[in-house]
This record gives C-alpha cells, structure tokens and sequence, in this order.
C-alpha cells in the first residue's frame, strides 16, 4: 500500500457510522506506538485531579498491582476496540469496567474528564510527533466513538465536538489540577512501571523519567510535585520524538493489525485470560453509592 493509502481508506468512512473501524485502523494500523503512548499520557493526566488520584491510591491496586491493573485496563479497552461495543465481546467488557466504576462514588464530571482525556490527548500527540496529524474526518470519528463508549458508560452530557472535549479538559484541569500525596504515589508507581517496558528497561530510571517529565507541561508536573526539567532536556526529547515522526514517513504502510494485548508491555497474563475475570472485584464499597445498579449494565 502507498503511505497514505490508510487515510484515504479513513477518510472515505463516514464517521457517524463507521466510528469503530476508523479507531481501529488508526490505533492498530496508523498509529499504533503513538496512540498508546498518548492515551497512556492520558490516564496519567486523571492522576493529578485529587478526586481521582486519591480513589485509585485508596484502593490500592495502582501502587501495589500496578502491572495487573495497567493490563486490565489496556485489555478490557483493546476488546472494545477490536469486537466492537455491539457484539458479545464487547458488552462484556464495558459491563467489566461498569462493575467496577460503580464500586466508588465517581462524578459524572469525573468520567466527562477522563472521557475527554482519550479524545483529546492522541489528537494533540499526533499533532506534536506523529508522522501525520489526523485529519478532520478521523477526529470526529474518534469523538463518535468515545461518545458511544461513553453512553454505554451511563456517562451524561458528553460534549459533541473535538473542541467542546478540548475546553471541558482544558477547564476541568485548571480548576482542578492539585497536589495530593496519594495521587503522587499513584503517578510514582505508573512512572517505574513505565522503566521497565521494553526497551526502557536498558536505560537508567533517571534517564526515563526525565525524558517523560519533558513530554509533560508545567501544570501536571507542578500538581504532582515534579521538578521542571530544563530547556535543554525539553528541546532534545521532543526533538527525538518529531524526528522519529518525519523517519516514519519514509517507511511501509502496516498491513497487519496490532492490538494491545500483542504489545510486550502486557505480561500479567501470559496463559491468557477471559474479559470478565479482569479488574477488581470489591466486595463492599468503601464510600456511599451515588449510583445506580442499572450502570452495572452494559
């Protein structure tokens, strides 16, 4: 296939209806290291809101098993994606992730947030290193999808434009970007798991991380207590990650698909695993319901 041969298939889909197969080629196909990254960025970002930092450091999943939960969270998504919210697979997953949301007292401004956060973030990613950004077309197909996703999520009032996500998330965190030692630890815990995904796990921690805190702008390092790096950290790491953009350019068009469960930072479940065992599952909640148990379904 010619380079652009994908986003001319994209862009032929409509993206009031063929709102999953344009996610899937763009995350599988296209884009497969940079959407991962991004919406790794993504969560990373929900830390620094305390009210959803310190629920997953009250827990004590994201500390204690982080690996176990980054892949639970990494596969009930990639089933989404590759069956579809319609099919067998994919009721079981969202029904999954419902289950457990509906353990704590979350917001539904809080699910608006993280919600906005995978639309918005691979967008801006794509603009800052990949080697294309998407187009006008493949972006409203991705707030489709996520708005689906959404709904299937009990999520209400989800905005219904890439830029209405861009100003809630945008707004939600200057209003609400904090420091909380509970979410640091969180975000400490994600950030040395990060060193040991391959290949990180040969370069020094420090090195890692100073790299990841210069992809990161001064309001998340700031609620989390991060020092600044320097300018010159800035300008060589993301100057690696533009140039690694254009030398994409020149290679060959993915023709198989990879999904998320193939990438080798997934390891907590090398003789497999079925949707409906991943997760927590609370035995009581530790906080009052606000919800109802219609969300547990899908």
């Amino acid at each position: 296939m010619k380079r652009y041969e994908l986003r001319s298939r994209t862009d032929r889909l409509d993206p009031e209806t063929d709102y999953e197969e344009m996610s899937r080629i763009l995350t599988t196909q296209e884009f497969p290291w940079d959407v991962t990254q991004a919406l790794s960025f993504a969560l990373f970002r929900t830390y620094a809101v305390p009210s959803i930092g310190k629920l997953l450091f009250s827990t004590g999943e994201f500390t204690d098993k982080v690996q176990k939960r980054y892949d639970d969270t990494t596969l009930i998504l990639d089933s989404i994606l590759e069956h579809g919210l319609g099919s067998p697979e994919g009721r079981t997953s969202v029904r999954r992730m419902n289950q457990m949301h509906g353990s704590y007292d979350i917001s539904n401004d809080d699910m608006v947030y993280v919600l906005s956060t995978f639309v918005v973030t691979p967008v801006r990613w794509l603009d800052a290193y990949g080697w294309r950004k998407m187009t006008t077309n493949e972006i409203a197909g991705s707030v489709n999808y996520y708005r689906q996703l959404g709904r299937h999520m009990n999520i209400k009032d989800t905005p219904d434009t890439y830029e209405k996500f861009a100003k809630f998330m945008d707004d939600y965190e200057r209003e609400h970007f904090s420091f909380d030692p509970g979410a640091r630890a969180v975000a400490d815990a994600t950030l040395d798991l990060m060193c040991t995904f391959p290949p990180n796990n040969f370069a020094p921690k420090a090195l890692v991380k100073g790299f990841a805190f210069s992809l990161m702008d001064n309001h998340l390092l700031d609620a989390f207590g991060y020092k600044r790096p320097s300018a010159a950290m800035r300008l060589i790491s993301r100057g690696a990650l533009k140039a690694r953009g254009r030398l994409l350019r020149l290679f060959p068009v993915r023709t198989t698909r990879k999904f998320a469960r193939e990438q080798s930072s997934i390891r907590s479940y090398p003789a497999g695993y079925k949707v409906e065992e991943l997760g927590t599952f609370p035995t009581g909640c530790p906080v009052k319901h606000l919800r109802t148990d219609q969300q547990a379904q899908a």
